[in-house]
């Protein structure tokens, strides 16, 4: 099995985990200004980009793990993005001793809607899972255009996303369909009180996968975190606000 991992720059070393049907090239806005100040990794998950998937491993938060932390360096900062957040959230439950600190982009400890909690309501992902079937190329752009939605700017970001995505290798469609089902069934809400690492997580105001009345539930389950709030993105903020964003994620982490 081969893990592709990109590094830039010198430093501390800052781990970026990129979400559901994309790749590492997703963080390009954002690595000149973060690899100024780190030693950057940008890691393409087992299965997606140029990353291959160990046929031993199952497809879980675990399983990722198991895959990225041995090719990762032994203590290093974590961002992750949506799914990417909830691997990363995994991370420093499992391994505390290497992760500096966690900070999730977009992200939730449970992704999908019920009746006391806000997300995405779960025929969208059904709709997904149903369309990876027949066109799982038209999918993810569809996944896309969900992801800007509200943004001022949201045609110009699907096209701008669309370019740096599919400048790699498609996901494998297996790993594609059953990352799609952790999404839909993971649930570490009751595990974020035992995230002992600094934790900062942003969030865009705009996003419909992780709406804006999720936040306060999500602060009330990890008091000790902090929340910044993009008021003019939805679910990819360092890529409508890059500037604000590295700006803040510089604040979180050197504080």
């Amino acid at each position: 099995m081969s893990l592709s991992v990109t590094c830039s720059g010198t430093g501390t070393p800052f781990v970026v985990l990129h979400g559901w049907g994309m790749n590492g090239n997703i963080w390009q806005p954002v690595v000149p200004a973060l690899s100024e100040n780190f030693q950057l990794h940008c890691v393409d998950l087992p299965g997606f980009g140029l990353s291959e998937w160990s046929p031993t491993s199952e497809v879980s938060l675990e399983g990722f793990l198991e895959q990225i932390m041995p090719a990762l360096p032994e203590r290093f900062h974590l961002l992750g993005w949506s799914l990417g957040g909830l691997i990363a959230k995994q991370a420093a439950l499992s391994y505390p001793e290497r992760v500096i600190s966690l900070n999730t982009v977009a992200s939730s400890p449970h992704f999908v809607e019920s009746d006391s909690w806000s997300g995405i309501k779960p025929d969208i992902l059904e709709q997904f899972q149903q369309q990876l079937e027949t066109n799982f190329k038209k999918t993810i752009e569809r996944f896309l255009a969900i992801q800007a939605m509200g943004s001022d700017d949201a045609r110009e970001q699907v096209k701008q996303v669309k370019q740096l995505i599919f400048a790699k290798p498609m996901p494998n469609p297996g790993v594609l369909k059953q990352a799609l089902s952790i999404l839909q069934t993971a649930d570490l809400r009751q595990q974020l009180k035992n995230i002992e690492v600094p934790f900062t997580r942003f969030y865009g105001r705009l996003d419909s996968l992780v709406p804006e009345r999720a936040i306060a539930d999500i602060s009330a389950l990890v008091p000790n975190s902090d929340a910044v709030i993009f008021n003019k993105s939805s679910h990819a903020p360092f890529i409508s606000e890059p500037e604000r964003f590295v700006s803040e994620l510089l604040r979180a982490v050197k504080s």
